[in-house]
């Protein structure tokens, strides 16, 4: 995904140092990302997150809160308040683009400032929170040791996750004061919830109150044995599907209209782990498959291999081409399966030094209903002109087996059960 690294001032003044992820088409929305408490734009979830909305048409904003990663200003001057203005400068920084965002998505604190800066980002039709706190004042207690000194001398230098940062009476006052009941009541906008049970940071009691709090429409979804900085590459790839599912219900996607005599598109692979064999498969905003290698040749066997998409479609394209047949026609086709084999291992023909040799698929063709055996005759011959055939018979060899009638009465049987 291109990324164009950008700057705007924030609640300070200060220099807030940002990622914008754009997707290599169209942009078709924009989302803004806040990420969790002293972390920053460049955590692994809010990576794997971004790479999957911009496959979708996404464009996504990351930025650094005052103080924290590569943006200027002091860290102990900040507090949650000011972290919702930083969001909402974010916000006006991209509609100033004409990318005003429609979607916002925080991790943990980043959760509870999305959900506080809605009302004043009118352009939001939909907003996710990660890991979320309920009450802002949650935080307190990853320095509850250094509160006695805050108090009494106005800051204190803190060790979270191994590295000092200073903490203001004023950001300890503010959390404390904050209330985000109202503006989760007067969200006026979809919300998803994705919160892990045994997240040990911020239980999952605080997502229940978020929900609770919220009007519909409203979804809730687990992150199972996720840990709260959703470290895990198979988490974090959960995460970003479940938004990239979400999403569209509620934040238009419509891509522009292809000029006329354009060819469908273009599918984008890319690579999940690069570890491992892992791929995301996108076919315009809408449409996201995975590829794979099964278990035994490395892959994680999350999805088909390469061949098996191969042999899907043809099993589709055959499919499809008898019932707009049987259709046009008038024939009582009632339901159509196509089974196909292809006798190739993806893993075993990529390695080097492996000699081509043609191609075979064993197709088999289901046909249910009462057709005469001149109709199943003539919709074995239509299925020889689907595209997808005439397009791998230029190199390969076809064998294709019409199933007596038996066995699609054995068929329907089955699924009449």
């Amino acid at each position: 995904m291109p990324t164009e690294r950008l700057t705007f001032a924030g609640h300070s003044g200060d220099a807030l140092a940002a990622r914008l992820d754009l997707p290599d088409g169209p942009v078709l929305a924009t989302a803004l990302f806040a990420h969790c408490f002293t972390c920053s734009k460049d955590i692994p979830a809010a990576r794997r997150i971004a790479a999957r909305l911009t496959d979708m048409g996404i464009a996504v904003l990351r930025f650094d809160f005052t103080g924290l990663g590569h943006s200027k200003g002091e860290f102990a001057n900040t507090s949650f308040t000011s972290n919702v203005h930083d969001l909402v400068l974010a916000a006006q920084e991209l509609d100033a683009r004409g990318l005003a965002p429609s979607l916002l998505i925080g991790h943990s604190l980043g959760g509870a400032a999305v959900l506080k800066a809605r009302a004043q980002i009118a352009s939001v039709k939909a907003v996710v929170t990660l890991g979320a706190p309920f009450d802002p004042g949650h935080v307190a207690h990853r320095f509850a040791d250094a509160l006695p000194q805050i108090h009494a001398t106005g800051e204190a230098e803190v060790s979270l996750a191994g590295r000092p940062f200073r903490i203001g009476k004023g950001f300890v006052d503010d959390i404390t004061a904050t209330r985000l009941e109202p503006a989760i009541r007067d969200l006026d906008a979809a919300l998803l919830v994705l919160h892990a049970p045994r997240d040990a940071e911020v239980g999952i009691d605080n997502a229940s109150q978020i929900f609770l709090a919220a009007k519909h429409p409203k979804s809730f979804v687990t992150l199972d044995d996720a840990d709260h900085l959703i470290t895990r590459q198979t988490d974090a790839d959960y995460a970003a599907e479940v938004i990239g599912a979400w999403v569209g219900r509620y934040v238009p996607l419509k891509p522009p209209a292809p000029p006329p005599g354009a060819p469908e598109g273009i599918i984008r692979v890319s690579e999940v782990d690069p570890g491992g064999f892992l791929q995301d498969v996108m076919g315009g905003p809408r449409h996201h498959v995975r590829a794979d290698e099964p278990l035994a040749y490395g892959g994680t066997d999350r999805g088909m291999s390469p061949y098996g998409f191969v042999a899907s479609g043809l099993g589709a394209c055959t499919s499809m081409t008898i019932r707009m047949y049987a259709r046009r026609k008038g024939w009582p086709l009632s339901h159509v399966s196509v089974d196909v084999c292809h006798d190739k291992v993806h893993a075993q023909d990529a390695e080097p030094g492996s000699r081509a040799r043609i191609d075979r698929f064993n197709r088999k063709i289901r046909l249910s209903g009462p057709l005469t055996d001149e109709q199943r005759a003539r919709l074995l011959e239509i299925a020889d002109k689907c595209p997808v055939h005439r397009t791998l018979e230029s190199s390969s060899h076809i064998e294709t087996v019409l199933l007596p009638a038996e066995a699609a009465a054995d068929l329907d049987l089955e699924g009449a059960g």
